[in-house]
């Protein structure tokens, strides 16, 4: 096992920034248990995050393929959602699957979708609402997965990405990565998703 799926997960990241990131209004969400949320990125966070990001998806296959291996190697519950490659232990099997490379690039892309429209809310709300629902109603998935494979991409970045990757970069990717969490509950919660524990943790 490499270095790189045996590291220890990193903190979670810190409590969702403010819907406003997202263009949505409290109000429009009908759930009052909805956590407390910090700022919006500001336009310099914004900027870091898209300047940061251009490193990364120049190996956006190879990186979100390390972010699986290490998601389902440290989180093997993870794989009950992947038919195709549930069963897979072993992290070298893993690399050479087509399906899971075919989903690493699914996971990169949409993770660019909102990184190229952060000037635009809007659009954001919309990527983040067709995740969150094709989730929750096709596959079913736990939305605490998602909060999980946050800190596991933000791990990997970090880590093949020092350079650029730095203490107060990972800060605000990890105000954003909360805000993707707090927009796809939203979504769960407005499908009426009512399973909120999750065993993976």
């Amino acid at each position: 096992m490499s270095r790189r799926e045996s590291a220890p997960m990193p903190p979670m990241p810190p409590s969702p920034p403010s819907p406003h990131l997202l263009g949505i209004r409290r109000a429009e969400l009908g759930c009052d248990e909805r956590p407390e949320r910090a700022e919006p990125l500001s336009d310099a966070e914004r900027e870091i995050v898209q300047d940061t990001w251009g490193h990364v998806y120049k190996n956006c296959e190879d990186v979100g393929v390390s972010v699986l291996i290490r998601f389902f190697v440290n989180f093997p519950s993870a794989k009950q959602y992947f038919s195709q490659f549930q069963d897979m232990d072993d992290p070298e099997e893993m690399e050479r699957s087509s399906q899971l490379r075919h989903h690493a690039r699914r996971v990169m892309n949409a993770i660019n979708s909102v990184v190229e429209n952060l000037h635009d809310p809007e659009k954001v709300s919309s990527v983040l609402a067709l995740v969150g629902k094709a989730h929750a109603i096709k596959h079913k998935v736990e939305p605490m997965y998602f909060k999980i494979l946050s800190g596991v991409l933000l791990e990997v970045f970090a880590e093949d990405f020092p350079e650029f990757f730095t203490a107060e970069v990972q800060l605000v990717w990890a105000k954003l990565m909360g805000a993707v969490y707090w927009h796809v509950t939203g979504a769960y919660t407005d499908v009426g998703w009512l399973q909120v524990s999750s065993s993976a943790v």
